[in-house]
């Protein structure tokens, strides 16, 4: 009873946080805005600037959104592939999906060079480079998926999106490697991730594949438990060890792929919320670590945000930089405090 008190105190601080930060993401930016004027921007009172409420309700609340959507998406794929693979170095992206994602998006950009004119101009426009993410995930995927069908072993399945990683970064060295030095620049900037580039509209499509993937990683939570018990106890509790698989599948790909199309490839929350949570709740039960790895996703983000936007400043450093230059050094000093590695 104390036990179950003392986990749900940690995911009521966790909730708290997230809130704290959002609020916290949205106040600080390259434009200072009064801490009065915020709240009365978000709840649609009455502003003393029409700007600072534009910038808020169209820049700052959306991003914030992002961040929170990014974090507990990627953590939450990450979550799903550590015990899925019950490998602690596995994450959102090991399926290969960011790869495809890359691949998709390098064939646009400097492919476009080949169409020239003003067809490479549609090529370049923005939904162009989300609708070439999301197909280069959908074909990785396809193929993983086809593959989990016909393989019984867990490993060999995570052995070929290593494959597929392996295969369509080779593609993208070499359209880099005859691309103009514009069109490398521009897919470079890409891949540095970014929060603050979507529109409401985006928004709410971002949010529709995050909610299917949330959910079907939650209906799946009992499963998750067994799964880390091996393959052979969850088979002789009736687990449907293929059927649970695609289940996993499909929601980290709805979940990575998404956020990969909308917001680029954001590396390390996946692979390193689902360890900082083990850390600060010692447990394996995944009615207690879902929500609290969601939380605690959408939490790391934010503060990645907030560092990244730099208050005061006119320029944002690259998400992806910003990620691993706070998480890393939190998880090495968590696991040599510990002194072991919680899985």
């Amino acid at each position: 009873m104390l036990q179950s008190q003392k986990y749900f105190f940690t995911l009521t601080l966790l909730l708290l946080g997230v809130l704290l930060l959002t609020f916290l993401n949205i106040s600080l930016g390259s434009v200072s805005i009064p801490v009065k004027e915020v709240f009365a921007s978000i709840f649609n009172l009455e502003v003393s600037k029409d700007t600072w409420q534009y910038i808020v309700v169209e820049y700052r609340l959306p991003k914030a959104l992002t961040a929170i959507i990014t974090g507990s998406g990627l953590a939450i794929s990450g979550l799903l592939m550590q015990t899925l693979f019950r490998n602690p170095l596995a994450g959102p992206y090991v399926l290969g999906l960011s790869s495809g994602a890359s691949l998709g998006v390098a064939i646009v950009i400097m492919g476009a060079s080949v169409f020239g004119g003003a067809f490479a101009g549609i090529l370049l426009s923005k939904w162009s480079l989300v609708i070439a993410s999301s197909l280069g995930s959908l074909l990785v995927l396809m193929a993983v998926m086809l593959a989990s069908l016909r393989l019984r072993d867990t490993m060999a399945i995570l052995i070929i999106g290593l494959m597929f990683a392996s295969l369509t970064a080779a593609v993208v060295s070499v359209l880099s490697y005859f691309s103009p030095a514009a069109q490398l620049q521009q897919y470079v900037f890409w891949s540095f991730g970014s929060l603050g580039d979507l529109a409401w509209n985006e928004v709410g499509i971002l949010a529709i594949f995050w909610i299917v993937g949330i959910i079907l990683a939650i209906s799946c939570i009992k499963n998750l438990n067994t799964l880390l018990l091996g393959e052979q106890y969850a088979k002789s509790l009736g687990v449907s060890i293929q059927k649970n698989r695609l289940i996993i599948i499909i929601a980290t790909s709805l979940l990575a792929g998404s956020i990969t199309a909308f917001a680029g490839p954001i590396a390390f929350v996946g692979l390193a919320v689902p360890h900082l949570i083990r850390q600060i709740i010692p447990v394996n039960n995944h009615s207690i670590l879902v929500p609290a790895v969601l939380l605690g996703g959408a939490a790391l983000m934010l503060i990645c945000d907030i560092a990244a936007q730099l208050p005061g400043q006119e320029f944002t450093l690259p998400i992806n930089a910003i990620t691993s230059l706070i998480g890393a050094p939190v998880v090495i000093w968590l696991l040599v405090r510990k002194r072991k590695f919680l899985f």
